[in-house]
């Protein structure tokens, strides 16, 4: 018997939990309780199309990367408003992004690019959990609100449909990084926890409660995790123990004891891959490390590989939390000056890197990519060489999905402080990822779901440049 508990709790009356997705059960007599889980689910997709064959893949910039130094250089500003680095052409004509991004500029034409998008809120936790949320009132996570459309679980693979990479989920080296804005991007509301992103870092609610009954003891880490789960697989393959499964039994085993483990595996990838997402030689001077806010990029592109692999396995809403952008150049904070050269680079190579890989495995027009954080930053630059909060003016870009690209929506005013006409809001946002991942109208006629969602989902407008 295999069985990996979470904390016990029963199902809701809001569908299946991710008990479900951990909770085998009996490999023998009586059947795997996830395989009736994917054979429920799996009849029932057969019936609609409420789901589309896409994926989104959501890089928040926490702390609010300045719209300036990233897509919106201005270099027609004054000195203390532009670019402080300057700008670097991009395969757009007339189109430039900021000098830290020569691989991005490299690809424009593959990526969509909001130079109007602004919310007004200038406060970390309320503007992160406005953003996440598109806007809705309920203040649930887009992810958390696709689980709950969804289903929590792939019926393909059992894998959850919504995950979070924060920065330790790719290493215990970078434990403790990056987990002050885990709860402002991933509240569920008033949603059950049973559609929280999975967190697959250490101290998850999933991974940090499972257990192994071959052993009957508790699991330390993942690498014990995946040391247990191939040894359990060596021995069900030389018993033939599951030669009598049938076909949800049979992929209920495999979604524990391969799928999850190798998807959350980086090892299984290409060493000359991994090199190209390598981040690891960014890191912020000894001096700045002891900001009590600062944060090297030096996980990021394993982050970002990491995401690749889980919606290669069927995870639907992947948000990967990119830290240290917070840049106010003060006691705590590094500042754009000592930040972008370090942030910048690092986020160039591992985006553009699993561009390019996205492209090459043939899922550009599968997997979209959505760029942004919780606001931008301030137009003008202060004495500390940083820059503050400002929610009038935010970053924000796409690429993929078989969306429009090549373009640049909107524009901003002659100092980058607020949009020059029209505006894009979190609701437009909201609208253009839930049109990617969910059939609009067959959403009207699906039982099931909270009235609310749907209302919000129905008032919601995409942004107009991305309807294809």
């Amino acid at each position: 018997m295999l069985t990996l508990y979470t904390d016990g709790r029963h199902d809701t009356c809001e569908g299946s939990s991710r008990r479900e997705f951990l909770q085998v059960g009996t490999l023998g007599i009586g059947g795997l309780t996830l395989s009736s889980l994917l054979s429920a689910k799996a009849g029932a997709a057969a019936g609609g199309t409420l789901l589309k064959e896409k994926a989104v893949v959501l890089l928040n910039l926490q702390g609010g990367a300045s719209h300036i130094e990233t897509f919106d250089p201005k270099m027609s500003a004054p000195a203390e408003y532009r670019a402080m680095f300057g700008e670097v052409q991009t395969t757009l004509p007339g189109v430039t992004f900021g000098s830290h991004f020569p691989g991005l500029a490299s690809v424009a034409d593959r990526l969509a690019v909001v130079r109007c998008f602004q919310h007004g809120i200038s406060n970390h936790e309320d503007a992160a959990r406005h953003v996440m949320a598109g806007g809705n009132p309920a203040g649930s996570n887009m992810a958390s609100v696709f689980s709950r459309i969804a289903g929590a679980n792939s019926s393909r693979t059992g894998i959850p449909h919504a995950s979070i990479v924060t920065p330790p989920a790719v290493g215990d080296k970078y434990q403790g990084i990056g987990q002050r804005f885990v709860g402002f991007i991933s509240d569920p509301g008033p949603l059950s926890d049973a559609y929280k992103p999975f967190d697959p870092s250490a101290g998850g609610e999933v991974v940090q409660n499972m257990e192994l009954r071959l052993s009957r003891s508790r699991l330390e880490d993942r690498r014990t995790l995946l040391a247990n789960l191939d040894s359990f697989k060596r021995h069900v393959d030389e018993t033939k123990l599951l030669g009598g499964a049938d076909q949800f039994q049979q992929q209920a085993f495999d979604a524990i004891v391969g799928g999850m483990s190798k998807a959350f595996d980086l090892r299984h990838e290409d060493p000359a891959l991994i090199a190209r997402y390598d981040t690891s030689r960014f890191r912020l001077p000894p001096a700045l490390q002891k900001k009590q806010r600062a944060a090297s990029p030096n996980s990021l592109g394993k982050q970002m590989l990491l995401a690749r692999r889980l919606v290669e396995a069927d995870c639907r809403f992947v948000t990967v939390a990119s830290v240290g952008w917070d840049m106010h150049g003060n006691k705590n904070n590094v500042s754009i000056a000592n930040g972008m050269p370090v942030l910048g680079p690092a986020a160039d190579k591992a985006i553009t890197a699993f561009l390019m890989d996205l492209a090459e495995r043939g899922l550009s027009e599968k997997v979209l990519l959505v760029i942004t954080g919780e606001f931008g930053r301030t137009p003008q630059i202060s004495d500390s060489g940083g820059r503050g909060h400002w929610g009038d003016l935010c970053t924000l870009a796409f690429a993929g999905g078989g969306l429009p690209m090549g373009q640049v929506i909107g524009e901003s005013d002659r100092l980058a402080s607020i949009p020059q006409g029209n505006v894009v809001t979190t609701a437009n946002m909201y609208a253009t990822i839930m049109d990617l991942l969910v059939d609009r109208a067959e959403l009207r006629v699906t039982d099931g779901v909270p009235g609310d969602i749907v209302e919000f989902f129905n008032a919601s407008e995409p942004i107009p440049q991305l309807v294809s």
